[in-house]
């Protein structure tokens, strides 16, 4: 696969990466060394399926879907690697999880990982995600790269 230089949108994302609205929460990839690191945007949606319930009179983004942010733009990173094109990532830990602020609807979210150690299917990153300066969460995610 030869991805375009970035910064690339959702449809290469989409290419890239199995996710797909409503679930998809990556809009943006700005910087990207496939199976190495990547830096991406996602623009929290006014109007995002959750806020409905989560919470109707102070709507805030489930710390779990934002821990899911850094993980599909980390997902980005481990599938471009041409090694790894066309697999399915799947979540096999998240460690020193940190929850730092509240995210809420249309908040603009920085999403950064970087993979500190892959050792064939598993790769282990540092993951944050950031709303202008403040950080929102960190966390270090262990992913397992499987087959279709």
């Amino acid at each position: 696969m030869t991805l375009p230089p970035p910064p690339f949108g959702r449809e290469t994302i989409e290419s890239i990466i199995p996710h797909r609205p409503p679930f998809l929460l990556v809009d943006e990839v700005l910087e990207i060394e496939p199976g190495r690191r990547v830096l991406g945007r996602y623009v929290v949606p006014v109007d995002g399926w959750w806020f409905q319930g989560h919470f109707p009179e102070r709507p805030v983004m489930p710390g779990v879907l934002t821990v899911e942010a850094i993980a599909q733009c980390g997902a980005v990173a481990v599938l471009a690697d041409e090694a790894n094109h066309g697999k399915i990532p799947f979540f096999a830990g998240i460690d020193d999880c940190r929850f730092k602020r509240v995210v809420e609807p249309g908040d603009v979210l920085d999403l950064e990982c970087e993979f500190l150690r892959v050792r064939g299917p598993i790769a282990k990153g540092q993951g944050r995600a950031s709303v202008g300066d403040d950080v929102a969460v960190e966390a270090m995610l262990t992913v397992y790269v499987g087959s279709e």
